[in-house]
């Protein structure tokens, strides 16, 4: 896998997390990234540029980029990805239409919105293993081109977690009680101390699939635990590893955010960690961000002939943007799902005993979902608080 797309979806997933309103979120760089490079590739300038720039990749190369990067990620063992676009079959198409955009991506739509809806949430349906039903765009006649990608992903852990009902007496979650999980094991360097005070605890998962746990002081912003998070993914032996850790202070000390010193009976140091089990479903409007997103330009009416020559000669904008992602944490694994869609309307139109770690993640907290040997992030959040009361 190409590191410089990586860090480019990296990058992304970090500006975005950062921009992010306070409270439970989840978020798909990866399945946002592919999107804006398409565009980028097909856009004129100004909206070129500024594509290009939230992409982090050059223009040129950019839809190439997006589609290898697909194309590698429905390689792995836990992950599916695919590339969709649609076209309307009135749409007058631009020569350079089939450089930009594979023929094997293309499918048509008819202005029937009932029966395009159909087949949109039928494409969203089956690249997401049902996780994700509907396409996140309102399917209207006015729709030109559809742009989506579509994301899951199912882990099983290597070591199951134990689930119980569990009252909080203290700290920002006491009063309720939650399905919380708990395991104990060996591999004290499955967590980390990383400069600034975060702590990142590496759950792994049986195939190509790790899920990173960030938290910081009590003190710390959502935004910058987040962003530690992100940075701490790609480099997955820095920091200080809890073998060191173990070493330090006396029981029932902390030694690092979310971490005391515990006892255990076993024969040797462990690890045992406790954290509510999570769900989490979000819809974002990503034209709210458009500066994030470098779609500005794009998705306002162009002074000239349009904002997308390569893909028409009709004057085109962005109209809809929009992702829907969950991310479910749970007792024997993890999945997530991702559909992230954009439609381009024709610019006359209208838009819409023995020392341990006791880690707890009992106050909010991140995680990230990330392809082992690539450091690929694949979805990012927050749980302020937990999701499933008793």
């Amino acid at each position: 896998m190409d590191a410089d797309v990586v860090q480019a979806v990296n990058s992304l997933t970090s500006r975005w997390a950062q921009q992010l309103p306070p409270g439970t979120t989840v978020v798909s760089g990866l399945g946002l990234w592919p999107l804006l490079a398409l565009l980028a590739t097909a856009a004129d300038e100004p909206g070129r540029s500024e594509l290009a720039e939230a992409a982090g990749v050059p223009a040129d190369s950019a839809a190439t980029s997006a589609v290898e990067l697909m194309r590698t990620v429905d390689e792995s063992a836990d992950l599916h990805a695919a590339l969709g676009v649609w076209v309307h079959e009135q749409l007058k198409l631009s020569e350079s239409f089939d450089t930009v955009i594979p023929t094997e991506l293309t499918g048509t739509l008819t202005g029937d919105s009932s029966a395009d809806k159909a087949k949109l949430d039928a494409w969203a349906a089956r690249h997401t293993d049902n996780l994700i039903r509907e396409m996140p765009l309102e399917v209207t006649p006015d729709l030109s081109v559809v742009l989506a990608s579509a994301l899951s992903l199912r882990t099983t852990w290597t070591r199951p977690f134990k689930e119980q009902i569990k009252r909080q007496y203290d700290g920002p979650w006491a009063g309720g009680s939650w399905h919380w999980l708990e395991r104990s094991d060996r591999e004290l360097d499955s967590v980390r101390l990383y400069e600034g005070g975060l702590t990142v605890i590496t759950v792994q998962g049986d195939a190509d699939v790790d899920v990173l746990l960030g938290i910081g002081s009590p003190g710390a912003a959502q935004p910058e635990v987040l962003a530690g998070l992100l940075a701490a993914s790609v480099k997955p032996a820095g920091g200080q590893a809890g073998a060191a850790l173990v070493q330090q202070g006396q029981p029932g000390q902390e030694v690092a955010p979310g971490i005391k010193i515990g006892l255990t009976t076993s024969a040797v140091p462990e690890v045992k960690l406790s954290l509510p089990s999570f769900k989490v479903e979000m819809e974002h409007d990503l034209l709210a961000q458009r500066e994030l997103f470098g779609l500005s330009t794009v998705s306002s009416p162009p002074d000239g002939p349009g904002h997308f020559s390569a893909i028409s000669p009709e004057s085109l904008v962005v109209g809809q943007a929009k992702q829907t992602v969950l991310a479910r944490f749970f007792a024997t694994g993890f999945e997530a799902a991702a559909v992230t869609a954009m439609g381009l309307m024709r610019a006359s139109m209208p838009t819409k005993q023995e020392r341990r770690l006791d880690v707890s993640l009992d106050r909010p907290f991140g995680f990230v979902a990330v392809h082992r040997d690539s450091r690929l992030p694949v979805v990012a959040g927050w749980i302020a608080e937990p999701t499933e009361p008793e």
